[in-house]
């Protein structure tokens, strides 16, 4: 489709739909991601295997190839169409989250979830450049929020629909399905999460159209080469780098307790696996939808008032809030202070969810963006979901030594990350502002 250099305008209703359907894309991506959260006790069980080989597993298996595969499949958001890449990625994520359900073996589960984050790696840079395009600066926080809340919808059904498989398989050793053969419960709950998705691959297909790029001359159809791209970050390094960093170093807070929040609840406080899930999958959907919500709706207000670096300072604001959440996790004696507490930490870990991407947005020339988010998402991806849930489980394993710490490992590295990831992006707010300004 052919780009123009001023955009034929768009009915900001049907941008909205667009929106909703990037949404129920995201809700699939973090159900098929976030579903391990729960099934932590079952797969250690079935592999004998520990917190920390199961964190690699959920973290790095999926973060590692998820966040190299993204900067190819960025170079074709930059200049192919965004809605065909991201149809496709869905339909992959969703086949090889079903084929999760069939693994024999630790390490053909460990292929498995590699195969599910080479196919969600074409989401972010796809879905950020088309909602930019799509929307004036005016609501575009709010336009990125929304389209956020899928994260919180998906790990929250996530671990609803996994508490629910679990509670009706939690007493039968194995299931017995034609042509598939003999399942653990666990297994059947990766085909029942993972096989819908593909209708949501042919839902993006039929009914999204490809906006036209803002600020991009119709004949300039070629992305920008990686290495000028690379020397583009290189020469500003202390506005993205300050960025990047400070927020994947946040983000691993954010990942650590979105992974081992069931396991709290269980550990901590004794609830069944069935209890955990429904519980936390409130608490996600309740209090991270409340955060992305509230989070766009104050950055749209703050930029309106001319306040450019407005996300940066509402991320800074959310990780000063989640630290004493988050560090009274390894102190609280009852359940219901617990569930109150993880909602906090949940809640103020929402907030940049739209926002860290939406910076990077109105920082980056429109053929940069979609590359300049696979490299956000690479270093986010591999220090947030490869390290966040490693580091809480080897505090766990090798700090505290014994699973019902859990809840301390969770506030000892709070303590530790939250001060240095936000002070990594206060230093770095001055660059950040002078860069959307020379975008703006």
């Amino acid at each position: 489709m052919g780009v123009a250099s001023a955009a034929t305008p768009v009915r900001l209703g049907y941008a909205w739909y667009v929106v909703g359907v990037l949404l129920i894309a995201q809700t699939f991506s973090f159900l098929d991601r976030m579903i391990m959260g729960l099934l932590v006790g079952p797969i250690r069980e079935t592999f004998q295997i520990s917190d920390t080989q199961f964190s690699l597993l959920a973290g790095l298996a999926f973060s590692l190839f998820y966040a190299v595969m993204g900067l190819p499949l960025a170079r074709i958001a930059d200049s192919r169409s965004r809605r065909n890449l991201i149809a496709a990625g869905i339909a992959v994520w969703s086949i090889m989250t079903a084929l999760c359900g069939l693994a024999k073996g630790y390490w053909s589960l460990f292929l498995a979830r590699v195969g599910v984050g080479i196919g969600e790696a074409t989401l972010a840079p796809g879905a950020y450049s088309m909602i930019t395009d799509y929307f004036p600066r005016s609501i575009l926080a709010r336009a990125l929020s929304v389209y956020m809340v899928g994260v919180t919808l998906g790990s929250g059904f996530a671990y609803m629909l996994g508490g629910a498989v679990v509670a009706y398989v939690e007493n039968m050793d194995q299931l017995v399905l034609p042509v598939v053969g003999a399942l653990h419960g666990w297994q059947l709950t990766f085909l029942i999460v993972g096989l819908p998705g593909v209708l949501v691959a042919f839902l993006m297909l039929a009914t999204v159209r490809e906006p036209v790029r803002r600020g991009v001359a119709a004949d300039d159809a070629d992305s920008i080469a990686l290495a000028d791209v690379v020397r583009y970050l290189w020469d500003r390094r202390a506005a993205y780098g300050g960025h990047i960093l400070g927020v994947s170093i946040f983000i691993m807070v954010v990942y650590a307790l979105n992974l081992w929040g069931p396991s709290y609840l269980i550990r901590t406080f004794g609830y069944s696996r069935p209890e955990a899930g429904w519980v936390f999958g409130v608490v996600m959907i309740v209090a991270g939808t409340a955060g992305l919500l509230l989070a766009g709706t104050l950055a749209d207000a703050w930029m309106q008032r001319g306040t450019r670096d407005a996300y940066v300072r509402t991320i800074l604001l959310s990780i000063v809030c989640i630290i004493p959440c988050a560090v009274s996790l390894g102190f609280v004696t009852n359940d219901v202070l617990g569930v109150v507490m993880i909602g906090l930490a949940v809640f103020f870990s929402a907030f940049q969810g739209g926002l860290s991407g939406g910076t990077l947005q109105l920082m980056t020339p429109n053929r940069m963006r979609g590359q300049v988010t696979a490299v956000y998402q690479l270093v986010a991806n591999l220090i947030g979901l490869g390290l966040g849930p490693t580091v809480v489980a080897a505090t766990t394993d090798y700090v505290f030594g014994y699973d019902a710490a859990i809840g301390k490992s969770i506030a000892l590295s709070a303590a530790l990350l939250c001060p240095l990831g936000g002070f990594i992006l206060w230093r770095a707010l001055p660059k950040i502002r002078n860069e959307l300004e020379q975008q703006a």
